[in-house]
């Protein structure tokens, strides 16, 4: 389905042209017209669907076609991390350049001047508004947030806002808003927690699946089992085998970015990194240095793995095993987009390998194992952590107990 089957007004056409749309997603086909119709949405997408030109476009079509109030927020748009704000709000950019559709991103990190900004325009109005769910709960209980006359209710990202314990920020913010109004929700998965919130925001809501999707083939994927003193100097061997565009390390916590990034720096490698303690404006220099080729390797926690869209990644290394498969697809499929070719490579030490498998199993074919050099030691194997691992322990308690 072509975008101009939409017939979307023709000044955001001539954006959805700059932005260089003309066919759309699976998730567009099926979201836009049940938008459009005016219908609550469920939708379970992931990163890489288009899902964010799934819920812009047919909002600013309604703005653009229906009346509403220039001195109220007409549509706010939810998310969990200021890094998606900013993606959110490049994509509109991009979008409405043609049109008279005012909005604004509001989230912390950034200092006493943008605050003043936001306020301003919460309190005069904007079509819409962008934000992080602490941010907003901010400037809420200061009393000047117009959002008596808000139509269209974004939730993005909803499983991590929900992992990252914004629930009763969410449920706070939704209680200052008018009953009627459109509530479109997007999440990754779908755990019995954002079923509960959906029954409790949307109202007769058309459910839209868009399937996990497995990574793609031109992603080569391999696995390494190792101990932990392994994993950096492993790190330094594989970015050594050849010269690499752009290099995405991923690590479970800011800890070991912090002591990779070090370790990286003193190796001479061109590396940047992403963590929570950097003031905002670092990670958006990292980011603008990262995307430009500036630097050739980041190191990240998982706030890159969703909702951040950088394209050309050669490789995706995880230097500890994701959290679920879900995070797992998410992750490496920074790497291979657009046709290209990529590789992946996870370590796993023997206390994640039942982790692993479980990722493994979601796949529906195992990652192949590779060869741990020779000049870093013994390496662990499978049948190493065999007794460890939780499943069996479970089994045999069980079996005691009969």
């Amino acid at each position: 389905m072509k975008f101009i089957d939409f017939d979307f007004d023709d000044d955001l056409m001539d954006g959805i042209e700059d932005m260089g749309y003309h066919t759309a997603t699976p998730v567009q086909e099926q979201v836009i017209p049940s938008i459009l119709d005016g219908k609550d949405i469920i939708a379970a997408a992931q990163t890489g669907t288009g899902k964010t030109a799934a819920f812009l476009l047919p909002v600013l079509q309604k703005l653009l076609s229906q009346h509403h109030e220039g001195h109220m927020i007409n549509a706010m748009i939810i998310v969990p991390t200021r890094e998606l704000a900013v993606q959110i709000t490049q994509a509109l950019e991009g979008i409405a350049y043609y049109t008279d559709i005012s909005f604004i991103s509001v989230y912390g990190g950034t200092g006493g001047a943008l605050f003043a900004n936001e306020k301003k325009a919460l309190t005069s109005g904007v079509d819409i508004v962008i934000c992080t769910p602490g941010r907003m709960i901010s400037h809420l209980n200061m009393g000047y947030v117009k959002l008596e006359g808000l139509k269209y209710l974004i939730l993005d990202e909803a499983d991590r806002m929900l992992d990252m314990g914004f629930l009763e920020d969410i449920i706070k913010i939704i209680s200052y808003m008018p009953k009627e109004r459109q509530n479109l929700m997007f999440s990754a998965t779908m755990p019995k927690e954002i079923r509960k919130l959906a029954n409790t925001i949307l109202v007769n809501p058309v459910e839209i699946n868009i399937a996990i999707s497995k990574p793609p083939e031109q992603i080569v994927q391999g696995a390494y089992l190792v101990y932990d003193a392994q994993k950096i100097p492993l790190v330094k061997y594989l970015l050594e085998q050849k010269e690499f565009g752009s290099v995405l390390v991923f690590c479970s916590s800011k800890l070991n970015v912090k002591q990779l990034f070090e370790e990286l720096r003193r190796a001479k490698f061109s590396v940047g990194q992403i963590q929570s303690d950097l003031e905002q404006e670092q990670r958006e220099q990292v980011l603008l240095d990262f995307r430009s080729k500036k630097t050739k390797i980041l190191v990240a926690t998982d706030i890159l793995s969703r909702g951040i869209d950088i394209e050309d990644i050669d490789l995706v290394i995880n230097f500890d095993v994701p959290h679920d498969g879900e995070d797992y697809i998410h992750r490496i499929g920074r790497t291979a987009r657009a046709a290209s070719k990529g590789a992946a490579y996870t370590f796993v030490t023997t206390k994640e390998l039942f982790k692993f498998e479980k990722i493994e199993k979601l796949l529906g074919t195992p990652v192949p194992k590779q060869p741990v050099p020779e000049q870093f030691g013994p390496a662990p194997t499978a049948t190493e952590s065999a007794p460890h691992s939780k499943p069996k322990k479970k089994k045999y308690n069980k079996f005691k107990k009969k």
